[in-house]
């Protein structure tokens, strides 16, 4: 189906954040078009938790029930001093319609979303690139170029993409949800600058090793971060941060296909070096435990949007912020700004407020990731405080699966206070 030539809101970028806005003004009544660069959506995916904000999100488009069907339900969070356990919290916000965090791959979410988006009468624009935004002073006109295959070579095919087609849409919005290369974004002229050092952790699936409700997040003395997820089928993810050089070029598998993360590929690690950092950092697991499924090395970076957009332009997720993955921050961030600009374009085309709406947004949000991101303020030890959660403070604001009212309650759990600056 070709791309209409006008529409009330342009979405670039089919991610859950890109998605589930999509499905979120289409549920208000707008009149949505959402394009998307790759020509289908990823396999393997870094993401993969929901936060109970996060699903109270999908229960509005009718999508929670399924979710949590899909999932693993996670009720605690057990803090981990090396080998030993530290405190437990609960993941349970006061008055939560759902207390707990669900363990689900962002592959598993975004199947609900397409699926969903096409009962609503929604189509993905797969292979569909923003080339150039132009405000007006009504409308915004983009300039979408169709992407087709083209095979090159004579004794091996290779196929390549290649321009098909140029395309003119006029929107009264244009929502940026294309992730950390965003075109949106760039469009825009708006730097994307460190807001913090970056992490590098290897990544990897294999048997759970612990129990199926328990997120465990381990802090080393050395400085160093790793985190347990379970996943649904008695299975579990680990990140385990790492010293860039600890694991070298030369200890990746060469000959072996790389993996797709997103938008990224990555080398599988040697299986000797993943089994020699999970005794090190889960002493928990036996020495006969399980091969990894698959394992990676991969560098995440801590970047914010100098801001959310102008205009009529915006953004959310990860076009405008990046952080760490302990916390599964970024990607809930994104799924809740992308409601959030959702109401206010339905407020705005009712006649119920202006652009100052999303102004007010765009300063909200940015608010929300400088303290995220320990630009602006900080979680504080009380009294109540341990000397081991004292003492981790700073590193603990990233790695709790929250955001929002939702971390505050959360960190109160363990005698931290959010100072917002």
């Amino acid at each position: 189906m070709p791309v209409p030539t006008r529409t009330e809101v342009l979405v670039v970028g089919a991610g859950p954040t890109g998605m589930l806005a999509a499905l979120q003004l289409a549920e208000r009544g707008l009149r949505v078009e959402l394009i998307e660069e790759e020509w289908r959506s990823a396999g393997h995916s870094y993401a993969l938790a929901l936060h109970p904000r996060s699903l109270a999100r999908l229960a509005e488009v009718g999508l929670a029930e399924e979710a949590v069907a899909a999932g693993q339900k996670i009720e605690t969070l057990t803090l981990f001093d090396g080998p030993q356990p530290r405190a437990a919290l609960r993941l349970a916000p006061p008055g939560a319609r759902f207390p707990f965090v669900l363990a689900l791959p962002q592959s598993a979410l975004e199947e609900l979303l397409a699926r969903r988006l096409k009962q609503k009468g929604v189509s993905v624009h797969w292979s569909h690139r923003l080339a150039s935004l132009e405000p007006r002073a009504d409308t915004v006109v983009a300039r979408v170029e169709r992407l087709e295959k083209v095979s090159t070579g004579y004794a091996v095919a290779h196929t390549e993409w290649a321009v098909g087609k140029q395309l003119e849409v006029e929107a009264s919005f244009v929502v940026g949800t294309d992730g950390h290369a965003s075109l949106v974004r760039r469009a825009l002229g708006l730097p994307f600058d460190d807001a913090g050092p970056s992490q590098v952790f290897a990544v990897l699936e294999c048997a759970a090793g612990s129990p199926a409700g328990e997120l465990r997040l381990v802090i080393e003395t050395n400085g160093t971060t790793s985190v347990l997820w379970p996943l649904p089928g008695e299975r579990a993810r680990w990140s385990l941060e790492i010293d860039a050089p600890e694991v070298s070029a030369e200890e990746r598998h060469k000959s072996r296909l790389t993996t797709q993360l997103g938008e990224r590929f990555y080398h599988h690690l040697d299986e000797e070096v993943v089994r020699a950092l999970l005794y090190e950092r889960a002493p928990w697991f036996s020495q006969d435990a399980p091969a990894p499924g698959w394992s990676i090395e991969v560098r995440f970076e801590r970047r914010l949007s100098a801001s959310f957009g102008r205009g009529r332009v915006w953004l959310a997720g990860d076009a405008a912020h990046l952080t760490g993955p302990a916390g599964m921050q970024s990607m809930n961030a994104g799924l809740d700004e992308a409601s959030d600009l959702a109401a206010r374009l339905e407020r705005i085309r009712g006649g119920n407020g202006g652009l100052d709406l999303l102004a007010d947004y765009g300063r909200e949000r940015t608010a929300e990731w400088r303290f995220l991101l320990g630009r602006a303020g900080r979680l504080r030890p009380g009294p109540e405080a341990s000397e081991f959660v004292a003492r981790h403070t700073d590193r603990l604001l990233s790695c709790l699966p929250a955001t929002g009212d939702e971390l505050a309650s959360l960190a109160a759990q363990v005698g931290l206070t959010a100072d917002r600056g």
